[in-house]
């Protein structure tokens, strides 16, 4: 294994002219293209852009799920080119929370059980009072016994989240996490992210497609043909996003 080298850098998350491509020869695909970003710490950020637009290989080489093609991605200070696959996927499971459409929650496990499992799978002791905290930081301190049948849609996601949070994460990855619940429960999932960037300071990156989930965010960055193609930075209106993203789904 290479030698970790800690890069010098202000942000949780930074690519470098980060690159990514799938396939081979005719058949090759370049679903990012030399794409330089950074997220800064204790903000929320929205991806958004037309279908392959390349924001979910953002997400997933962001958060080292995924290596790039060309270019680095630093993560909570470490350069990922650098690590080897056992080392990367310690950085990822001790730096980074991660929150999905599908929950991923284990069916036959109580939510307290779900949010401790992370740290059961690295070997760790789970500490019952911090996990009394995660539920409750989400409001789900009376839930901690129920299995996901016995959860709204929305409790399991903010179960989901609070698996995530867990590690106390440099960075939390949310993919489309309201993809699979309706607007009033949307609303609930999305002030509850926020809050945890404006109480504690948690940095969120969020691929999502709905301008109204975007809206919650503090900055915008919108892709398109695996490009930087804009963003709007303070708390834009979901009116606002919509123009934009219409603009780039018309030179789709």
């Amino acid at each position: 294994m290479s030698m970790t080298q800690t890069v010098t850098t202000t942000h949780p998350v930074e690519l470098r002219a980060v690159t990514q491509r799938y396939g081979a020869g005719e058949q090759t695909v370049t679903a990012l293209d030399a794409v330089s970003l950074s997220f800064a710490a204790a903000t929320m950020t929205a991806v958004m852009g037309p279908s392959g637009s390349g924001k979910s290989t953002l997400l997933h080489c962001a958060a080292g799920l995924d290596r790039p093609a060309e270019g680095h991605v630093v993560l909570a200070g470490t350069d990922t080119a650098d690590l080897d696959e056992t080392a990367l996927t310690l950085l990822r499971r001790d730096r980074t929370g991660f929150v999905f459409q599908a929950f991923n929650l284990v069916s036959a496990l109580t939510a307290e059980q779900n949010v401790a499992l992370p740290g059961r799978l690295a070997g760790r002791r789970p500490d019952p009072a911090a996990v009394t905290a995660a539920l409750a930081e989400v409001g789900l301190a009376d839930r901690a016994g129920h299995r996901p049948s016995q959860l709204s849609g929305g409790q399991q996601q903010r179960v989901a989240i609070a698996r995530a949070l867990i590690a106390r994460p440099a960075v939390l990855f949310a993919d489309e996490p309201t993809g699979a619940l309706d607007t009033k429960t949307s609303r609930t999932v999305l002030g509850l992210l926020r809050g945890l960037v404006d109480r504690h300071g948690q940095t969120v990156v969020m691929v999502t497609h709905d301008p109204a989930a975007a809206s919650y965010a503090d900055r915008v960055v919108f892709l398109a043909d695996g490009r930087i193609a804009g963003e709007l930075t303070g708390r834009s209106g979901a009116e606002a996003i919509a123009s934009r993203m219409a603009v780039l789904e018309g030179q789709a």
